[in-house]
């Protein structure tokens, strides 16, 4: 059947497209017409600048105090702005011919709500004929959202949801749905009087959008909030996946209720069933081992082939129209194809990077903005039974999920507040609902009124649930330890407990060879947690491995190199190592947050990061990762016990265990990271068979102040390391006046050892180091490490900055 016409207008519509022609387009080839909105390009490119502009500038100002950007997206057809002289430009026509009164409001937003010179104005810009062009794009832009919302979600995190977000999604859920139903009940027999009006279906359909909890929802407001890997964050997400899984069964099945209502046809019912399994079937045994042999096919490291990617996409766009055809919604189709789709590195990624920035940042606010451009003020009467009704069942669902997840939270021993704002962040509503709102009020299942409401209520959601989460959940409270970890106040020869953080292969080395001078025996073993981070991308949420279980390196799908170093380390020194391995995907903002937790919960004394600077063997500098100093300052600032900071500067040959003699410095000056440095490399030289040649270089300033609290605490600490004696142990005093001399001997340090040790003490000004601040370049270092790391400076030397415990309650 051909669904294309031609009128004496020249207008073609096929589809919902609308093409505008001018009359003699077809005899001439010309476009007679000067104003720019009688075709469907421009006028689709004015739309497209407009909404995008004043989206933005309305977000702007708003994202300083907190608030997302899915309020602005919203707002911006209620609000206006004081002239934006350059977006008048754009209402003029061929001859910039405008009214006075635009030249005051030249920024005023779109909506049936404004008045009626303005609304003029708004149907100019937005004709009729061009609204399914632009209409058709942000819904096709919407399906590609949700297509990419199934590549990043991992459905295998479904079966280890433990017990407790999984009462938490279902009940959350299930809740409200039931709530919502007897208050929709009790309304209706109560309160409104005329139920012929669709009242009663409308309820139903309001309580069933409310109840959801749609995890990409979720995920952006926890992102939005930084807290996407933190534990109340990982909680939430594995909350509103089994609240999805089950929320997407129940769709399903109401939808195919309605239908079957609608049409009173059991077979077509049971057609549409069939359809759709057969659909589900083919993905899961064909197109998901299309996409595994995609991935085979893909050598580590390298980019997909664009066919493959083109085919995939060419997939979304059938899967698309089949779901249209059997009279599903569109995206439902392009989002089942998303889960066939291995999450991550390679194919994943390579769709999300292809993908995501035109998805994301044109199409969805674009998307947004039309749905709320329907949004029509003056149609609500809240004097109307009905509008009272949708408001008390919105707020009524509300708080029937808050509750919901408070209690099985607190049953799971989860503090009140943080329950609280779980039931507040799986309260949030976003994008899903809106599109559900909009493709309900297409089908008329509720009126203009009740559609309103519903967006108003999604726009206030977006800007008090954040704030209010912000202000019950403090992610760096449990950070903040009752207890001292470090290794000053460690069980002197006893276990200790260190993070290693690895981004780059070549940190594997560094590590290994920092355990071998660390001298672990059988009597003070090292218990060593090996953490390979991983940036999140191409996935939806993080993830975090234990490899414990993974004793052969080529079953784990990650870190395999990190398994086996680690392991082999550690059968090589078995007694006096334990090595467990870890892998944690995450934004690399928020990278932090796996390496505190896992800090916290092993109780670690250190935690080792790597510098963010790279060197190469010549002693230059190869590469400066200026996301991971980021990470590493913020690991200063929260973390729950020591932090060392390793300068690794790539001069050593090979495996530094195979060497004799390992030559250690340690700079002393005062203070409690020094106090902790002094402590790591006693715990050296306690190995009588250690091989390592330990020296102690204590500067002591030319004018001795009054002796303090710290000054005593020093004095301890010095003469229990000149007690441990021994030939391989030396002592030097260095008598200095200022920074500069300080900085002279330092520098004259960097050939002599393979490693320095140094406290961080950044803040804590001394005699010896007067001076030495103004110069400094890198203040997470402290003035010694930042001489010690400086770029110009080409010495043999790993640096080893300390800093101790700072976090405690």
């Amino acid at each position: 059947m051909n669904n294309t016409r031609h009128n004496s207008t020249g207008v073609y519509k096929s589809y919902g497209l609308c093409l505008r022609l001018p009359p003699k387009v077809h005899s001439l080839g010309l476009w007679e017409n000067k104003d720019p909105f009688t075709y469907s390009v421009p006028a689709l490119e004015v739309q497209m600048v407009v909404i995008f502009a004043l989206t933005h500038l309305l977000h702007y100002p708003l994202k300083r105090l907190g608030i997302p950007k899915l309020f602005s997206e919203i707002m911006v057809n209620f609000v206006s702005f004081p002239s934006l002289p350059f977006l008048s430009l754009i209402f003029l026509n061929s001859e910039f011919q405008i009214g006075r009164e635009f030249s005051y409001f030249a920024g005023i937003i779109l909506g049936p709500t404004l008045p009626k010179k303005f609304r003029d104005l708004t149907k100019r810009l937005f004709p009729i004929d061009t609204q399914g062009v632009i209409g058709t794009l942000t819904l096709f832009g919407y399906m590609l959202f949700m297509f990419l919302v199934g590549v990043k979600v991992d459905l295998s995190v479904v079966n280890t949801t433990g017990k407790k977000a999984f009462a938490v999604g279902i009940l959350a859920l299930m809740v409200p749905f039931l709530v919502g139903n007897m208050t929709s009940e009790v309304l209706l027999k109560e309160f409104i009087r005329d139920k012929d009006d669709g009242s009663t279906a409308s309820l139903l359909f309001v309580s069933s959008l409310q109840s959801l909890s749609p995890f990409v929802v979720v995920a952006m407001l926890l992102k939005e909030l930084k807290i996407l890997n933190s534990e109340l964050g990982r909680l939430a997400l594995a909350s509103a996946l089994s609240s999805e899984v089950l929320g997407i069964t129940l769709a399903f099945t109401m939808n195919t209720l309605r239908s079957f209502m609608e049409d009173h046809s059991l077979s077509s019912a049971l057609q549409r069933i069939g359809l759709i399994i057969c659909f589900i079937l083919v993905v899961i045994i064909i197109i998901r081992p299309a996409m595994l042999w995609i991935v085979k096919q893909t050598p580590e490291g390298r980019p997909v082939k664009d066919s493959y990617i083109y085919s995939v996409i060419l997939l979304i766009l059938l899967a698309g129209a089949f779901s249209h055809w059997i009279g599903e919604f569109p995206m439902l189709g392009p989002f089942i194809i998303g889960f066939a789709v291995p999450d991550g590195p390679p194919l994943g990624s390579a769709l999300a990077d292809k993908l995501d920035s035109f998805v994301s940042g044109l199409f969805i606010p674009l998307f947004m903005t039309l749905i709320s451009l329907r949004v029509n003020l003056q149609a609500i009467d809240l004097s109307n039974p009905y509008a009272i009704s949708i408001v008390v069942l919105i707020i009524v669902l509300f708080l029937a999920k808050v509750v919901a997840c408070i209690i099985p939270a607190c049953i799971c021993r989860v503090p009140f507040k943080d329950a609280l704002a779980l039931g507040l962040i799986m309260s949030s509503k976003g994008i899903v609902q809106m599109s559900f709102y909009s493709f309900f009020r297409d089908d008329r299942a509720f009126n203009e009124e009740a559609f309103a409401l519903l967006v108003i209520s999604t726009a206030l959601a977006s800007v008090v649930i954040p704030l209010l989460v912000k202000q019950l959940y403090d992610p760096l409270q449990k950070y903040a330890g009752y207890q001292k970890r470090s290794i000053m106040h460690s069980k002197q020869g006893g276990e200790i407990r260190i993070v290693m953080c690895i981004h780059r292969p070549d940190n594997i080395l560094a590590f290994l060879n920092l355990i071998d001078i660390s001298c672990p025996t059988k009597e003070s073993p090292m218990m060593v947690y090996a953490l390979h981070l991983i940036e999140l991308h191409g996935r939806a949420h993080p993830l975090f491995i234990s490899h414990k279980n993974h004793q052969n390196p080529e079953e784990s799908p990650y870190s395999g190199d990190v398994v086996y170093a680690f392991g082999r380390h550690e059968r090589r020194h078995k007694g006096s190592i334990c090595a467990l391995a870890f892998t944690a995907i995450s934004p690399r903002k928020l990278m932090h947050e796996d390496i505190c937790t896992l800090a916290l919960d092993k109780t670690a004394s250190l935690i080792v990061i790597p510098f963010h600077r790279k060197w190469a063997v010549d002693g230059t500098v190869e590469s400066e990762d200026f996301e991971l100093r980021s990470v590493n300052c913020k690991i200063l600032d929260m973390a729950p016990c020591s932090v060392g900071i390793l300068v690794d500067r790539g001069r050593h040959q090979g495996d530094l265990s195979q060497q004799q003699q390992h030559r250690v410095a340690v700079i002393f000056f005062g203070g409690s990271d020094d106090r902790e440095a002094l402590f790591y490399a006693k715990r050296m030289a306690k190995s009588r068979t250690s091989g390592i040649g330990l020296t102690m270089v204590n500067f002591i300033p030319m004018v001795c102040e009054a002796s303090d609290e710290e000054k005593k605490l020093d004095s301890e600490v010095l003469n229990e390391f000149t007690n441990v004696g021994g030939e391989e142990v030396v002592y030097v005093e260095e008598v200095v006046k200022d920074g500069a001399e300080t900085a002279l001997i330092v520098r004259e340090m960097v050939d002599e050892f393979d490693l320095i040790i140094v406290g961080r003490h950044w803040g804590v000004e001394f005699p010896q180091t007067s001076g030495l601040k103004e110069w400094s370049e890198l203040p997470e270092m402290g003035v010694i490490g930042d001489i010690l790391s400086s770029s110009d400076l080409k010495g043999r030397a790993s640096v080893l900055v300390v800093q101790q415990q700072k976090t405690t309650a």
